[in-house]
């Protein structure tokens, strides 16, 4: 392999994959559209939030000094329903004005009790209770005109989104979706609904690979399996580079003689390393073929997914200068053995209970790469650093799914 990195530590792989970038593009969408996509520049508010003094509930505004003697009665000389309503009323010593949820403070009141604590009789109103200044939402106590709420890199979220067009936004600039190619390639491989025969399996990487990249905010396009020839995976990887920014394989990337590949990677393109210590999930490589780059991932499922959580998702992140969506991460105390690996950083499936002592992990299901059920059914990972012993009752880091 020459001066290749080769079997490297997951942190020189992700030093190896941040060299190779990507020129994203930007473009602008209407918010309905906006919703995981990337924001591509910081965003200021267009307007102060909330843009008046207004009343967080239903009640009845006042000055706090004729609240301090209760019971109290106040004349009521008006009432304001709505946000945006005209109105020229100003309460005076010993009166009150009705006021709906979010409707504009009157001029003299500053502070509001809730309807519930009060009772009416003619134009008359008798407090049960002070009245509450903390119950008036102040002009700009949420944002200013002009201050920086979202900045570039944001992953939008229903909540950011929202968030965009209370700064008065309905459309914002984000960043062009990455378009993917993922390829996955075996002789064995069927697709889902066809019938299989014996030595056959049905293809399920690609379609997992492709929720993840979606997940990521992106585009992916899911190629047709190709066999263990040359020739086709030659013409497929040429097509991917042509119309896609990334390019994932699944399958071919080991030592056997049909790791095809791993063989025209050597041969035919560039390889930046080639095997990482990882568990599972240790013979990935990275590269780029004709200029664009692609990672070879493993073909069993349980593998293929750890390495695109562990070094995909990370360099997207990363070309993108996104700050999510991430993985979570959380610590719990271990309810069954797991076994780590001397040399590599070793991911097992766990499920998670939460319980008043904090999270606890239990490893159920067997932890065979091939086994994608171990992924489905668990809600995390538990994370174990190389040549470290692990203990019933231990506190490990746990990644969730």
């Amino acid at each position: 392999m020459g001066e290749l990195p080769y079997f490297i530590e997951v942190a020189q792989a992700l030093e190896i994959c941040n060299k190779t970038t990507l020129q994203t593009v930007t473009e602008r969408v209407n918010l309905d559209d906006s919703h995981c996509r990337i924001l591509a520049v910081d965003l200021p508010s267009l307007v102060d939030d909330p843009p008046f003094d207004n009343s967080a509930m239903d009640g009845f505004a006042m000055r706090f000094e004729d609240t301090i003697d209760v019971p109290a009665t106040l004349e009521i000389i008006g009432t304001i329903q709505a946000a945006g309503q005209e109105d020229n009323i100003t309460v005076g010593k010993g009166q009150a004005v009705k006021i709906m949820t979010g409707a504009p403070i009157p001029n003299g009141a500053d502070s509001i009790l809730q309807v519930e604590l009060t009772s009416t009789e003619d134009n008359k109103v008798t407090l049960q209770q002070e009245s509450m200044k903390h119950f008036i939402r102040r002009k700009g106590e949420n944002l200013s005109k002009g201050e920086i709420a979202l900045s570039a890199g944001t992953y939008l979220t229903p909540s950011r989104v929202g968030l965009c067009a209370t700064m008065g936004y309905s459309s914002i600039p984000v960043i062009k979706k990455l378009k993917v190619a993922i390829i996955a390639t075996g002789d064995e491989l069927k697709q889902p609904g066809e019938e299989i025969e014996r030595g056959e399996i049905y293809e399920s990487n690609s379609f997992g690979l492709s929720g993840l990249i979606k997940w990521l905010g992106h585009e992916s396009t899911r190629l047709n399996c190709i066999g263990d020839t040359i020739d086709d995976l030659r013409q497929t990887l040429n097509q991917a580079s042509l119309d896609h920014d990334l390019i994932l394989t699944s399958g071919g990337v080991s030592m056997g003689e049909w790791d095809l590949v791993r063989k025209i990677m050597e041969e035919e393109g560039d390889i930046h390393f080639w095997r990482v210590k990882l568990r599972p999930g240790s013979p990935p490589l990275f590269g780029t073929w004709n200029n664009t780059p692609i990672f070879g991932l493993p073909g069993n499922p349980v593998s293929s997914h750890v390495v695109f959580r562990i070094l995909v998702a990370p360099w997207i992140r990363h070309i993108t200068q996104a700050n999510g969506p991430i993985e979570n991460r959380a610590f719990a105390k271990l309810a069954t053995k797991v076994k780590p690996t001397k040399d590599c950083l070793t991911l097992r499936r766990v499920s998670i209970e939460v319980t008043d002592d904090g999270l606890v992990a239990h490893q159920k299901i067997h932890q065979g790469s091939g086994n994608i059920a171990s992924m489905a059914l668990s809600e995390g990972m538990v994370i174990l650093q190389p040549g470290c012993e692990y203990s019933i009752g231990d506190t490990v880091e746990v990644m969730f799914l």
